[in-house]
């Protein structure tokens, strides 16, 4: 046998279709029901359940219950990072399920990938703030230039505060394939975006929706 990661197994969980739907729909960042997710793979609450104990078991999945409900997320931003990737050689090599329409157009101009913002808006923010050198690129890694902390700090948004998981990192863009910002800066990014109400969520989706002016604002900010 040999030695190393079973990446076998992880990629038998993600491989089954009704798994593979559950684990997108949970792409939106929001944290799901057994039966909101029995909806979104087309299967019985049963069989539902079943799949989402192999997922618990595989670490791809976190649970909290609140009250008599328990819900459902994703484990965290590397298993968020698969499922983006995995999504961005579907589009490039493999066959299309359905018939584009204009959600599929909404959600590659700009969507919600976990806790960050992703699409064409998030690759050409990314690319901005790198041709500005508030950030810093090489060899696909992100890291924080110099003017970085008071770029930010102006905008509300504290890179230097402590945290579990990477400030800045690279998620590979399954619609423009290129790399879009992940990571606590990434996340502190939509929330600002969300909190001025530059845009919305698309109700039952992971598009996010600029209004004009807030389409102006968010490119006076970051595409400037």
């Amino acid at each position: 046998m040999r030695e190393g990661p079973d990446i076998a197994r992880i990629a038998s969980l993600v491989g089954d279709p009704a798994r593979a739907n559950m684990l997108s729909a949970l792409m939106g960042g929001t944290a799901l029901t057994a039966s909101e997710l029995a909806l979104e793979a087309g299967v019985s609450l049963p069989t539902a359940s079943s799949h989402l104990s192999k997922l618990m078991e595989g670490g791809l999945l976190t649970l909290a219950s609140q009250g008599r409900h328990r819900y459902y997320g994703l484990a965290g931003p590397q298993v968020a990072g698969m499922i983006e990737a995995i999504t961005g050689v579907a589009e490039a090599v493999g066959p299309k399920r359905v018939r584009p329409g204009p959600r599929d157009a909404a959600m590659r101009v700009a969507r919600v990938c976990y806790d960050h913002l992703a699409g064409e808006q998030a690759v050409a923010m990314l690319d901005r703030l790198v041709d500005r050198k508030v950030l810093l690129r090489d060899d696909k890694e992100i890291r924080l230039g110099h003017s970085a902390a008071a770029h930010f700090s102006a905008l509300g948004i504290d890179v230097e505060a402590k945290a579990r998981r990477p400030v800045c990192r690279a998620c590979l863009d399954w619609s423009v394939r290129r790399s879009h910002l992940a990571g606590t800066l990434g996340a502190a990014i939509l929330d600002k975006i969300l909190a001025e109400k530059w845009a919305r969520r698309e109700k039952d989706s992971r598009a996010v929706v600029f209004s004009p002016g807030g389409r102006r604002q968010f490119e006076r900010v970051f595409l400037g």
